[in-house]
């Protein structure tokens, strides 16, 4: 099989794959399931290898380079205007093998795991600030009902050794 530009929609469980030769013709067009696809890809000649920047997508774009091949990830909005006819897997696969081959295209940098780890780290903190908050203004709410107020800032009871507590 001779592909020199393949594009692969990612998923839960099943790729669709759509490349094409050095002419454009369509070479390969198939779904192949998360078990099959390093196996398939291992069979090909190093080619470019386009998908969309989505969940995994930096994991298997570090599995596919190991391979041998180069690949790009695309912002899905950016994929969009080359797809034709309806959403679905086959019609993605294509348009992101479309889209990749197009010199104008912006891509995403491949983050390797260290970024993904930090990326994490700030996604899991911004979620406990953020449930903190919540909870601080939840129990503020219900204290307000009973007549005590508290202070707004989070760190100003700790600061000063306790509560600030007034009633109302």
């Amino acid at each position: 099989m001779n592909v020199k530009t393949l594009g692969i929609d990612l998923a839960k469980e099943t790729f669709g794959l759509h490349g094409v030769d050095a002419l454009g013709r369509v070479a390969v067009h198939r779904r192949v399931t998360r078990k099959q696809l390093l196996v398939f890809l291992v069979k090909l000649e190093p080619c470019l290898v386009g998908m969309e920047a989505c969940g995994s997508a930096h994991y298997w774009a570090r599995e596919i380079e190991k391979l041998g091949h180069t690949v790009k990830l695309m912002s899905p909005q950016f994929v969009i205007p080359y797809r034709k006819g309806n959403k679905n897997d086959p019609n993605d696969a294509e348009a992101i093998c479309e889209a990749v081959s197009r010199p104008s295209m912006r891509f995403v940098p491949i983050k390797n795991e260290e970024q993904q780890d930090l990326q994490a780290l700030h996604r899991v903190r911004e979620q406990l600030v953020k449930n903190r908050t919540a909870l601080a203004n939840q129990i503020r709410g219900l204290l307000c009902e009973r007549g005590v107020v508290v202070a707004q800032a989070i760190a100003r009871p700790q600061r000063e050794g306790g509560c600030d507590l007034q009633p109302a």
